[in-house]
């Protein structure tokens, strides 16, 4: 017998860590922030922190646990972000996934295979691609423009974005100045201020200094971003026997707590706060030094941070469709595969990189055009099998009996574009029939589709009017920004 009023969890999903695995995991971050502290290198955090009940010895700050729940408490569940025209494009919290790019990569693989510097053009094309992708859900300053004076580097990289597609962005700065002109820039996108807050429009990803140590910058964007409800990103980036413990549950402990410093600070500023949690964990390769973006330990690290983010209820910053190959090769299909589609199955929530190569200094179109359809499938897959209504039709296999077939029933014609997913890239031709269409391989596929874009596609850009006034930021910045590291 069929079963009636049938709960169906229409989500596959898998499990890393069991409950008791996470409770030791966020025993082990409050003794972290308790005992050992935090190096906090803003006097104003500091002053924020002693205030709350934390002990504050120089610039070591030590956060008691009672503090660090009640953040944990009061933090957003759920964090909305709206596109450029309003309109809602993410919910990120529960086991939502979405997909986009990462920021500030050193170096760009262009449409003709040379690795070079990126230059402003660069990033436009990247947010022309990123709005074209119907998986890209949001876009980023890809490249980092180093051939540009550095202290209007950020602000010219967010320019090209904000001017360029109405999909939500992720942005980095340089400090607290460049997030400020940022979220003024996105202002005269969205129409004001107060339009920018009651629906934020760009998240802001900053990191802290893995170990346990907080810039005056960082810091600074944080209380910033407290105080304008810009969604704040504050997630390290352990490299484990490195930077962090060799064992996947010490540097996951000690991420999370750094990841914990934040959040408070957030919610002291201003109790409810947009904040997300997670982050960028791997090993340092013994070998060849390299910080590991395709290996099997960094799917288990960043799958049981987003585990543990959906233990705390907090939402979480994820990273797939990326590789350690230099090319767009057998080797980062292979990897951005199974980190898209473990992000995907551990309900990472905000997933960025998409299109890194090279374990995160150099990019390619090509390989985020590529994930683009990696990410496509496996939403086929997180959708899972529906067993309601007449998705088992009794009555038609009844009719059709014994050595019939289905073809030509209105059932057929009713379901299949729901039920099947479509590629743009995968070839399912026969042999002769690929042979008679030029014998193209996946690589050959996938540039075409991103010259094709690239030729073709025109997106929403932002009014003339508005994108001089971006300009007139930066050329003002350029004369008097100093920035020093």
């Amino acid at each position: 017998m069929l079963q009636t009023n049938k709960f169906v969890n229409k989500t596959p999903r898998f499990n890393i860590l069991s409950e008791d695995d996470k409770e030791q995991l966020y025993d082990g971050a409050l003794e972290i922030l308790q005992h050992t502290g935090m190096r906090v290198d803003h006097e104003e955090a500091r002053s924020i922190f002693a205030d709350a009940g934390a002990r504050v010895e120089d610039n070591m700050v030590y956060l008691p646990p009672n503090l660090v729940n009640d953040a944990v408490e009061k933090a957003p569940k759920k964090v909305l972000i709206y596109d450029r025209n309003g309109d809602l494009s993410m919910r990120l919290g529960g086991t939502n996934s979405y997909f986009g790019s990462g920021t500030d990569v050193p170096r760009t693989l262009d449409e003709s295979g040379e690795m070079r510097n990126p230059r402003p053009e660069d990033l436009a094309k990247w947010a022309k691609i990123c709005d074209y992708l119907d998986n890209i859900d949001f876009s980023s300053p890809i490249g980092l423009l180093r051939d540009e004076p550095e202290n209007i580097q950020d602000i010219l990289e967010a320019k090209q974005i904000i001017s360029t597609t109405t999909k939500p962005m992720m942005f980095c700065s340089w400090d607290d100045q460049g997030t400020e002109d940022i979220f003024d820039m996105a202002a005269i996108a969205v129409g004001g201020k107060e339009q920018l807050k009651a629906k934020p429009y760009i998240l802001h990803y900053i990191e802290p200094v893995t170990p346990l140590s907080h810039s005056k910058e960082v810091m600074a964007q944080t209380i910033f971003g407290a105080k304008n409800n810009l969604p704040t990103i504050y997630t390290p980036m352990p490299s484990g026997g490195a930077v962090s413990p060799m064992t996947f549950a010490g540097s996951i402990a000690l991420g999370l707590a750094e990841s914990l410093t934040g959040i408070t600070l957030g919610q002291l500023v201003n109790e409810g706060a947009p904040m997300i949690t997670g982050g960028i964990y791997s090993i340092l390769d013994m070998k060849t030094s390299s910080f590991v973006y395709g290996g099997p330990e960094f799917l288990l690290m960043n799958g049981a941070v987003a585990e543990m983010s959906n233990y705390l209820e907090l939402p979480m910053f994820g990273t797939a469709g990326v590789t350690d190959s230099k090319q767009v090769d057998a080797q980062a299909a292979i990897e951005a595969t199974l980190n898209i589609a473990t992000q995907s199955l551990v309900g990472a929530n905000l997933i960025h990189d998409v299109g890194y190569l090279s374990s995160g200094l150099l990019y390619s179109y090509d390989h985020l055009v590529m994930s683009d359809e990696i990410i496509g499938m496996v939403k086929r897959i997180m959708k899972g099998i529906d067993t309601s209504g007449d998705r088992i039709p009794l009555d038609l296999i009844n009719e059709v009996g014994p050595k019939g077939n289905f073809l030509n029933t209105s059932h057929t014609m009713d379901n299949f574009k729901e039920e099947h997913w479509q590629p743009s890239l995968m070839d399912r031709t026969n042999f002769d029939a690929w042979e008679k269409n030029g014998s193209k391989t996946m690589g050959d596929r996938i540039s075409e589709k991103t010259a094709e874009i690239l030729e073709t596609h025109e997106p929403p850009l932002l009014e003339q009017s508005k994108q001089d006034k971006l300009d007139e930021i930066i050329e003002e910045e350029r004369e008097k920004r100093d920035v020093s590291y």
